[in-house]
């Protein structure tokens, strides 16, 4: 033992001297971590660098991620409503206030225009048996009466159909089961839209499988490229109907290809078995996707969907409801298009937001208003 007169301690050199080694051990295996850690960061990027150059070949590229080009997530204060009309679903037999025929469709779009949806998203079915349809003379039909009503909307039509795929079962999937399976080119599946040419219309960005059993909704990488190049030509927006975040990777590939132009317009489709689930932490992911300078709305279906316009509004989006995508006011109460825009008018004002007309959603995305189509 050791007497320090200075500090008026006694000290053990042997102790002292561990205390040296362990510090200088420390410090030696921080060193040693801290020269692994350089290590790894110097092989990844050397891994990165060689992809990035791989991808100059065109066959893969890793996204620039010293950038942010993402929404800022900030409460959206000016809100537009789309109202989904009538859809293509089997729903016409659950509620009678699905609207079927041409007339019922454009009578219940401007209903909810009047309520406040500056934009309404419509389907035609068939007359007679309330099914589905592409045919261009019920969508004409659809497009005069709501451009010759006193009343200024909106028209956004599907171009979502002519890729449905049934196959045939798990043990023979071909042929195809003939029964619901409409596969069409490009051009026929856009045959009604060059026809009534709405503001808007649908591109659904991707393969899925769509609810249960053997459908398929089938939209190739090519069939999609050629469908927006289309849409450019006739001067209407289209939608981006994403459901899933890979969708929207592909939609960011249109845009900077040139093939939509800016700004661009994109409805996150949440809850859509089996495509994203529609809990927050998945909207959040599909909005956290969102490139900065785009437009986006988000609804989900069934017991979800009067909850999404706060969802939405909060996440910085616009709002989307209609018989589409919920049949029900509140529990076994059934709605009409208008009631839902009213409730989603509600909600929206409710938490300090304000609703824009049909101008105002003109004047964001660069649309022109369509004239009254001639007879």
């Amino acid at each position: 033992m050791l007497w320090n007169r200075r500090s008026g301690t006694v000290t053990n050199p042997s102790y002292a001297v561990q205390k040296r080694q362990n510090s200088a051990g420390r410090f030696m295996q921080k060193s040693r971590i801290a020269g692994r850690k350089a290590a790894a960061s110097s092989e990844i990027s050397q891994k990165c660098s060689f992809f990035v150059g791989f991808g100059r070949q065109g066959i893969a590229r890793l996204p620039d991620i010293t950038r942010r080009i993402t929404m800022p997530l900030e409460m959206n204060r000016t809100v537009f409503i789309t109202c989904a009309v009538t859809g293509s679903g089997d729903t016409t037999g659950k509620s009678d206030k699905v609207p079927v025929t041409p007339q019922q469709i454009a009578d219940s779009a401007l209903d909810a225009a009047r309520a406040g949806a500056a934009v309404v998203h419509c389907h035609v079915r068939d007359p007679e048996t309330g099914a589905p349809s592409r045919d261009p003379a019920l969508f004409r039909e659809v497009t005069e009466r709501i451009r010759d009503a006193d009343i200024d909307v909106v028209l956004n039509l599907t171009a979502g159909m002519g890729g449905d795929l049934v196959l045939g079962g798990v043990e023979t999937p071909l042929p195809p089961d003939p029964v619901g399976t409409d596969m069409a080119g490009a051009t026929d599946r856009l045959a009604h839209i060059a026809d009534c040419l709405p503001e808007i219309c649908t591109l659904d960005c991707g393969t899925m499988n769509f609810g249960h059993g053997d459908y398929i909704m089938t939209n190739s990488t090519s069939m999609l490229v050629e469908m927006a190049n289309q849409m450019k030509a006739l001067g209407v927006k289209p939608e981006i109907e994403a459901f899933d975040t890979g969708h929207l990777w592909f939609a960011k590939h249109l845009v900077e290809q040139g093939h939509i132009d800016m700004p661009a317009l994109v409805q996150l489709c949440m809850g859509i078995p089996w495509g994203a689930p529609d809990d927050l932490n998945t909207l959040m992911a599909m909005v956290n996707n969102i490139p900065e300078g785009w437009v986006f709305s988000a609804f989900s279906i069934g017991r979800n969907a009067m909850a999404y316009p706060a969802a939405a509004v909060l996440a910085g989006g616009n709002v989307r409801v209609g018989l589409e995508d919920n049949l029900y006011l509140s529990r076994g109460v059934f709605a009409t298009n208008a009631q839902l825009v009213e409730r989603a008018v509600t909600v929206v004002e409710n938490m300090g937001a304000s609703i824009i007309g049909p101008d105002a959603v003109r004047s964001q995305l660069g649309l022109t208003r369509r004239a009254p189509v001639a007879h």
